[in-house]
């Protein structure tokens, strides 16, 4: 029984699920407070700024967002609010509904991708992971399982300093001046998504390797 409950409970795939809906939840908050920071205006489209003019903190610091809801107040205030549940022990299919909620009321365009990663990983829990034993060698399976969960870390620690620039522009902004900030920045937003990305497999294999370990 115990030895069953082991082979499907894939912790790295648990981990690295609970994780990216973090990470969506903590992107909500911090588009969230900025909207709110603009006050009850009306934003001139659905695709806005979370940091309005007077906010800004760099000449770039603009983070563009969509939002269906007429005042970047209430936007804000949504994004607050759906982080109380986004990071929650819900289902696969309830998470992916709150981040797109989340996404519609200005909680960015990068958790959109994490939400979809995530997902896919929050349906691989407690369940068998019977392609990688069927499909791939152990050697590659060993091969992938090495980069968990060193993807995830670095996908974070990524993540954490683009938003940093992105908000306060530093300490880029002082060394490579406003232009090359904002590359940085963008570069750093685009390899917390591939690593993300690889962060999936990683984890997968990561547990299905320790399923045929714990099998031996």
């Amino acid at each position: 029984m115990n030895e069953n409950r082991s082979s499907t409970s894939n912790r790295a795939t648990r981990i690295l699920a609970s994780t990216l809906g973090i990470l969506v939840g903590l992107a909500g908050v911090e588009h969230g407070i900025l909207e709110v920071l603009q006050g009850n205006v009306r934003p001139n489209g659905i695709m806005v700024d979370a940091i309005g003019p007077e906010q800004r903190l760099w000449e770039l610091a603009t983070e563009t967002v969509l939002t269906i809801i007429p005042s970047m107040l209430i936007s804000g205030i949504l994004s607050i609010w759906a982080y109380k549940y986004v990071d929650r022990k819900h289902g696969a299919g309830v998470l992916l509904l709150l981040s797109v909620a989340l996404f519609l009321v200005g909680g960015g365009f990068a958790p959109i991708f994490l939400t979809i990663l995530a997902f896919v990983a929050a349906t691989r829990i407690d369940k068998p992971l019977q392609f990688w034993h069927s499909h791939a060698p152990a050697t590659l399976r060993n091969l992938i399982a090495k980069l968990w969960p060193w993807a995830l870390i670095i996908s974070v620690v990524s993540f954490l300093i683009a938003v940093e620039i992105a908000i306060f522009g530093e300490p880029i902004l002082g060394l490579v001046g406003a232009e090359n900030a904002y590359s940085i920045q963008f570069f750093l937003g685009l390899a917390m998504l591939l690593l993300a990305i690889v962060a999936l497999p990683a984890a997968l294999a990561h547990d299905a390797q320790r399923c045929a370990d714990s099998s031996i």
